[in-house]
């Protein structure tokens, strides 16, 4: 008898228990979609406990005509985030692209390169998130491993990176964010510090704009720095459409567009 009695226990325990992370995840699901794509500026928000967030799309960048630069289509960029705590996810990230390099006046080198370039693994926390009248404040890190890349895009070291996001609140439709941190490129010595700022506006409850200013200093090289605008539309609170427009300010881009899509679902 007391043996039934503690199977009954516990199948309740396990009902009520099952029934309150339903009724949580519920309730997340009725947040809005807050994403890191599409301007460079990485949120401090986290993907929730529980959940996990698809973003990715396709990106084209061109440089200036008569400077030997780089035309570069990526196919798939894409990034997984998975929410691991309420305050910590895991990131994945790949970029499966074609690159060709300009020769002269405009004429391209009949060798392209093609390939996916090394895989980005790393974590975001939540330092701070959601608390009213204060901005929001995030970490992250990320390391990119050569062995993960195709032959064109294999480097012999491995990079890193880091980032503090920080996001205000300056009105009822309106924010800022911006992203203050320090990158190892690979095949680099030197270190470049990184900055972003990015302007955000709801235009309604499913369209939103934003404008960009991002860039990196290196220590011992001229400072690059570029420009970005873009719109999303906010398909429902699982799904996200964007497209983006910019060009360098201090660098040889004369182009570039990307759009994509953000998607987040239940593990």
């Amino acid at each position: 008898m007391r043996t039934k009695f503690s199977l009954l226990i516990t199948l309740l325990f396990f009902s009520l228990s099952l029934q309150a992370q339903q009724s949580r995840r519920d309730s997340i699901a009725q947040t809005t979609l807050i994403t890191d794509r599409p301007d460079a500026t990485e949120s401090p928000n986290t993907v929730p406990a529980g959940f996990w967030q698809y973003e990715g799309g396709f990106l084209y960048s061109k440089d200036k005509a008569g400077t030997s630069g780089i035309e570069k289509t990526v196919y798939n960029t894409g990034l997984f985030r998975i929410g691991v705590l309420d305050n910590l996810e895991l990131r994945l990230g790949y970029n499966v692209m074609n690159e060709r390099q300009e020769l002269l006046d405009g004429a391209f080198s009949p060798e392209e390169s093609s390939g996916i370039d090394p895989v980005l693994l790393g974590f975001k926390t939540a330092i701070r998130q959601g608390k009213e009248g204060k901005a929001d404040l995030g970490f992250m890190g990320h390391i990119y491993l050569p062995f993960t890349a195709s032959k064109d895009f294999m480097p012999q070291t491995t990079a890193v990176d880091f980032r503090f996001s920080v996001g205000h609140v300056l009105g009822e439709n309106s924010s800022i964010a911006y992203n203050i941190g320090a990158q190892w490129a690979a095949d680099e010595a030197e270190m470049a510090y990184v900055y972003t700022i990015a302007y955000g506006l709801s235009l309604s409850k499913k369209w939103g704009m934003y404008l960009e200013l991002y860039g990196d200093l290196p220590e011992n090289n001229a400072p690059n720095h570029s420009w970005d605008t873009g719109f999303t539309y906010l398909v429902n609170n699982y799904i996200q459409l964007d497209v983006t427009l910019g060009s360098g300010i201090t660098t040889d881009q004369a182009i570039l567009f990307s759009t994509g899509l953000s998607v987040r679902l239940p593990r």
